[in-house]
């Protein structure tokens, strides 16, 4: 079935949603921060043989329309979603900030089929006890590094694109104007989401769901990570599975899978994200039997 793209205007923010076709139990996947639902391309046909599968652009990002980043008028957002398809009880899949989403989805819907949470339980610059294995002079050095390159980030995206780096983005992922071709979200919007306690960290709310959840982590750095970031990013990894095993090991209803892979593991490896998927979904519903 050829992808449908319909926007949902009758809201505050009006959503862009792409529909993958499908027959079978609902999924609903969500890009992470700066991408658009054409991240989900590659993955969404090796779902629809057993699943319905939608895809979306959340609020500020793609050809969704702009709004403050609130987590419940997020969470509003899926839902209407989630209302206008008819999709019932979705299972939520969400890559980084779509994963930070999932979590907060999770636990408005204790009774849900559940989440796939990719990779999506801490940002990159969070507070420095979410780092493991390293020393507290050299973190300081590094958390200082990584804050410089986000600052310029954030610099460049108050600022129109170059020609050349704009070519590079995906037409709905830019907003033109008549100062010139901007990326989304727009800069206020990243900040905002940058300095959020939830985006710089989901593990601790993690305690708290109730329904069935798969966190599928990386283990390998993202390629080009600029100077010593990649160093800090070992040890993010690890504050994340010295703070998240211990809680899915009393707790059999969350599921770690650690993946080979690098944080932007859904165009790595599309095939293995997918069987993933079905596997979670194919286990819990043998549980729920």
């Amino acid at each position: 079935m050829t992808a449908h793209d319909t926007i949902i205007s009758d809201r505050p923010v009006p959503l862009a949603v792409r529909d993958h076709g499908g027959t079978g139990s609902p999924v609903l996947l969500l890009h992470g921060l700066g991408g658009t639902l054409l991240h989900w391309d590659p993955l969404a046909p090796l779902l629809t043989g057993a699943h319905r599968v939608v895809s979306m652009d959340l609020r500020g990002h793609g050809l969704s329309g702009d709004g403050p980043w609130e987590w419940e008028a997020v969470l509003d957002d899926v839902q209407a979603v989630v209302d206008h398809f008819g999709l019932d009880t979705p299972l939520v899949v969400g890559h980084s900030l779509g994963g930070m989403v999932a979590v907060q989805w999770a636990l408005r819907h204790p009774d849900g089929p559940g989440i796939v949470n990719l990779d999506g339980l801490r940002s990159a610059e969070t507070a420095p006890q979410h780092y493991a294995g390293i020393g507290q002079e050299e973190l300081d050095a590094l958390l200082a590094e990584v804050k410089a390159v986000f600052d310029a980030q954030a610099e460049a995206m108050a600022r129109p694109l170059p020609e050349a780096h704009a070519a590079m983005l995906p037409q709905r992922a830019l907003r033109t104007t008549d100062e010139g071709v901007f990326a989304r979200p727009d800069a206020a919007l990243a900040g905002q989401i940058r300095y959020d306690p939830h985006f710089q960290d989901s593990v601790a709310a993690a305690a708290g769901i109730r329904c069935p959840a798969l966190f599928v982590l990386a283990t390998r750095d993202m390629p080009g990570l600029p100077g010593r970031v990649g160093e800090l990013m070992a040890a993010q990894r690890a504050g994340i599975r010295r703070d998240l095993l211990p809680l899915a090991a009393d707790r059999p209803h969350l599921r770690v899978l650690e993946l080979d892979a690098g944080h932007n593991m859904v165009a790595e490896q599309p095939e293995r994200i997918a069987q993933a998927v079905l596997d979670h979904l194919a286990e819990t519903t043998a549980q729920g039997a």
